[in-house]
């Protein structure tokens, strides 16, 4: 299986295969901070500036975020029993939980608003997030823990967090080295359609354009 710097240069290149079908006029607008990418070091890592879309930035996020998820999960499988139990156990309530829509999607959608924001009259039949829960059942009852079982358990959590941040550091740091690549594709492919976005908006303030004088 490949190392941290082999899986960061894969999550660059399918980032990059994904790219060019990214267009900036069918990006929605969030109503909600995204908790993924707000001060995420991964985009301080890959050189994204603040003008890159979110869109764009969230997708590659993803995809390196996913990298320490699936490391931190292999180090719990494998050393933290308790908690491993507890997630596995969480796992099987999600499965009780019924249709959850946001659950399953691709990087590139993960942590976004599942439903576009209606229009004003013309309200949406139905939205995704308001079939979340459909066939949903009662879920076995969850055991108590001892306190000495909640004492161990939280001794674990701050073992796999400990996995996290030196995973996260890892993974940053395989990412600079990818900054090049990563800051080309950003000039070739996002730039040019921002730039037609921003004049195509000169041209409707303008009316018909600008007349005479130096343009």
């Amino acid at each position: 299986m490949d190392g941290i710097d082999g899986r960061v240069r894969n999550a660059v290149d399918l980032w990059l295969r994904w790219l060019p079908r990214w267009q900036i006029g069918t990006a929605r607008p969030r109503t909600r901070i995204c908790r993924k990418c707000t001060g995420s070091p991964i985009a301080s890592a890959a050189g994204f500036g603040p003008d890159v879309p979110h869109p764009v930035q969230h997708a590659l996020i993803g995809r390196i975020s996913t990298i320490i998820d699936d490391a931190v999960d292999d180090y719990t499988a494998k050393n933290l029993p308790l908690l491993h139990r507890e997630l596995a156990r969480a796992d099987a309530r999600k499965r009780h939980a019924g249709y959850q829509p946001a659950e399953g999607l691709s990087p590139e959608f993960q942590g976004l608003d599942i439903d576009p924001q209606p229009q004003d009259g013309s309200p949406f039949l139905f939205t995704l997030e308001e079939l979340a829960g459909t066939g949903a059942s009662e879920p076995a009852p969850r055991e108590p823990l001892s306190d000495q079982a909640k004492a161990a358990l939280r001794h674990e959590i701050e073992l796999s967090d400990e996995c996290a941040r030196s995973t996260g550091t890892a993974v940053c740091l395989a990412l600079i080295d990818h900054r090049e690549r990563i800051a080309e594709a950003v000039e070739r492919l996002v730039e040019p359609q921002i730039e037609a976005l921003v004049s195509d908006m000169f041209r409707g303030l303008d009316g018909d354009g600008p007349r005479g004088g130096l343009f």
